[in-house]
């Protein structure tokens, strides 16, 4: 048998599965022990989506939401991310590690434990916008690499603070040796490192034991699903899918005609009308509830920064 009759006989490969114009958001109620990727990736292959992509990390020991965008959803995902976060979190006293959190191996610890009086006198000193060195172990570069490889590799180091807002810190209950506060922050902030900072300032150590994470941007708790079984119908599951404007909720939006729409969508700044058109900042503009494009308005126009390719 020839060369060419051999691969005559083998038998042909199955078709590729065509992907699926997936569009929208996914706000998931991510359980503890799975990862973001991981959580990303089971929806992906679930749904046969072409893109896929989620809005700020979540560790796998945290649980929370975690808002995935699929297709045209994913050009949102920044304003999604910049958004304020909440996060609920339970801090153990007396032990200090190198990870901030549970994960990692004790380097300290301490006998003293504080007062409900204490902790809340200290909050205050942790509002606004205050310098903060992020945990070794995190996702930021150092000279190319992650941060949390590094550390694993047993490299003694300390992360450069900077500045984080913390809109609202408040401690929610109080225990001899734990308490559980609950953080409204800016994007880049460590919960980890608030747990640290506070066990330091207190003088009896600290990190975090539990935390959960309560609202992304726009979306809040409510909005969250449980990830699906083994076994759910994709197609169910698809119902929980929001609108790819979902990701803009806090962004304002105007309505505009099909002739509008057409010179968004090839790219030409579009001048706004009427006394409710917003006059600065960013804004969205939809066609018959399709959102169009977003961008910056500048001299009272809508510059279409990024366009959806979505159908009227």
């Amino acid at each position: 048998m020839t060369t060419t009759e051999a691969q005559d006989a083998r038998p042909a490969r199955p078709p590729r599965r065509v992907k699926a114009e997936v569009n929208g958001w996914l706000v998931l109620d991510k359980p503890v022990g799975m990862t973001s990727t991981q959580a990303v990736s089971r929806l992906k292959h679930m749904f046969n989506a072409k893109k896929a992509g989620h809005a700020g990390t979540l560790d796998p020991l945290a649980s929370g939401l975690l808002p995935i965008a699929f297709g045209e959803a994913t050009k949102t995902v920044p304003f999604v991310q910049d958004g304020a976060k909440t996060y609920r979190f339970r801090i153990r006293w007396g032990v200090k590690t190198d990870s901030d959190d549970t994960e990692g191996a004790v380097i300290e610890t301490s006998d003293r434990r504080p007062t409900r009086a204490e902790i809340e006198a200290l909050l205050p000193s942790f509002e606004g916008t205050i310098m903060q060195r992020p945990p070794a172990y995190s996702a930021i570069k150092v000279n190319g690499e992650r941060a949390y490889d590094r550390a694993r590799e047993g490299e003694i180091f300390e992360l450069a603070a900077r500045p984080i807002t913390i809109h609202a810190l408040n401690l929610i209950e109080s225990a001899a040796d734990e308490a559980v506060l609950e953080a409204h922050c800016g994007k880049g902030t460590y919960v980890r490192a608030i747990a640290r900072d506070l066990g330091d300032a207190l003088g009896c150590l600290g990190h975090v034991n539990a935390l959960r994470r309560t609202r992304v941007g726009p979306f809040l708790e409510v909005d969250g699903v449980a990830p699906p079984g083994d076994d759910q119908d994709p197609a169910a599951f698809l119902a929980a899918l929001r609108r790819v404007e979902a990701g803009l909720g806090e962004v304002p939006s105007v309505d505009i005609v099909r002739q509008d729409a057409a010179r968004l969508r090839r790219g030409q700044p579009l001048l706004l009308r009427g006394r409710d058109a917003p006059s600065e900042g960013m804004a969205y503009a939809a066609c018959g509830g399709v959102v169009v494009a977003f961008g910056p308005i500048e001299q009272g126009a809508l510059q279409p920064y990024r366009v959806f390719n979505l159908p009227f």
